[in-house]
């Protein structure tokens, strides 16, 4: 039996009937077409599921769609700007933070909400935030070095 539910989605009012047990991550894919949200281990620890739920970071492979109703959620595909690309997503690009890419979204999430909370963070309380995000490709510095380099 299916559950209707309402969500703000990159600033769009969403309805959406979903499956008591579906997460949070198969409803922004396979319902909504959001696919930047990343499917990776689906147990919570290497976060390229992140999306932000109501302001905070989250594993959208551990919250039930359910569990969204009356949320705002903000994904990857809601960062563009009218003008293009997100400062964060341009600080990623310009410092070569990108690789395969699998990892990014999350990063990028992980990253705003920190930004959004301290604009000026150092190098342990980047690290700090994007501890849930594992990346294979990069080795984190180039990361958390597009992080510090976004309101420089």
């Amino acid at each position: 039996m299916k559950k209707l539910i309402q969500m703000t989605i990159n600033d769009t009012d969403c309805e959406i009937a979903v499956r008591p047990n579906q997460t949070l991550a198969d409803v922004l894919r396979q319902e909504l077409g959001l696919t930047g949200t990343k499917k990776g281990c689906e147990v919570g620890e290497c976060g390229t599921c992140t999306v932000i739920l109501n302001g905070k970071p989250v594993n959208s492979c551990l919250v039930l769609a359910v569990q969204a109703d009356g949320c705002s959620i903000l994904t990857i595909e809601g960062m563009q700007t009218d003008e293009g690309l997100h400062p964060i997503q341009e600080a990623f690009i310009d410092k070569g933070a990108i690789q395969c890419g699998f990892c990014t979204s999350g990063m990028i999430l992980s990253a705003k909400s920190l930004l959004d909370q301290n604009p000026h963070p150092d190098d342990k309380e980047v690290r700090t935030a994007i501890s849930g995000n594992l990346c294979r490709c990069t080795g984190y510095q180039k990361i958390v070095e597009a992080i510090k380099g976004v309101n420089e």
